[in-house]
């Protein structure tokens, strides 16, 4: 490993981390379903309050649903608006998992991801379609999600929560995200952090293991 701080914990986020994402395929989805006056509409979804409030678990997947249906002056049933909340989820290639599977043989690994109930549903079919497993528990020792725990990266409360729940100090935590607000935010707190900025990146990181 390259330069690799003496840590216990290996944190990691999600998407684009362990998940592919491509937040243009939704964006595409939508215009196609929208009328292109509203096009521009889509460019400011992800910035919503009700979507930072879904983030955080502050409204449930009903109200999230309706907001999104009345933000866009659309009559979709409950499956479209969950269909097209997902279609940013692409694979989770295997040589993730083989990874994440040797790493867990020398540290305590866990996730810390900004998600929603609807994401996560979405996430679990893909393991299981994938790779026949029915949620992180086989794979991951900590799993902590934004909308379960009320906060959201990048604000230094996530990260302190996630150390006192590691029952540990920043400094024996490495964490991994695509993000550099995010992994910015961790590094407040004393956490070790690196942007993952391509799929080799963890591969390339961890290739001495």
């Amino acid at each position: 490993m390259k330069n690799t701080p003496d840590v216990d914990f290996l944190i990691f986020d999600l998407g684009n981390v362990i998940i592919d994402i491509d937040y243009e395929r939704t964006f595409r989805l939508i215009k196609s379903k929208i009328p292109t006056a509203l096009h521009e509409k889509v460019d400011f979804f992800y910035l919503t309050d009700f979507h930072k409030a879904y983030e955080k678990g502050l409204i449930d997947s009903p109200s999230f649903r309706n907001e999104v249906r009345a933000y866009f002056d659309q009559e979709w049933s409950d499956g479209e608006v969950d269909e097209i909340w997902n279609s940013l989820l692409g694979n989770i290639p295997s040589y993730r998992i083989d990874l994440v599977k040797k790493l867990k043989e020398k540290y305590q690994l866990g996730v810390l991801s900004n998600t929603n109930e609807i994401h996560i549903q979405g996430v679990y079919e893909l393991l299981n379609r994938e790779h026949q497993l029915d949620n992180f528990d086989s794979l991951f020792d900590w799993v902590f999600y934004s909308h379960e725990m009320g906060l959201a990266k990048p604000s230094v409360e996530i990260y302190e929560k996630l150390v006192v729940e590691l029952g540990t100090s920043p400094d024996r935590v490495l964490f991994f995200d695509d993000l550099l607000a995010n992994v910015e935010g961790a590094r407040k707190i004393g956490i070790h952090a690196i942007q993952v900025t391509g799929p080799e990146v963890l591969l390339d990181f961890f290739k001495d293991v």
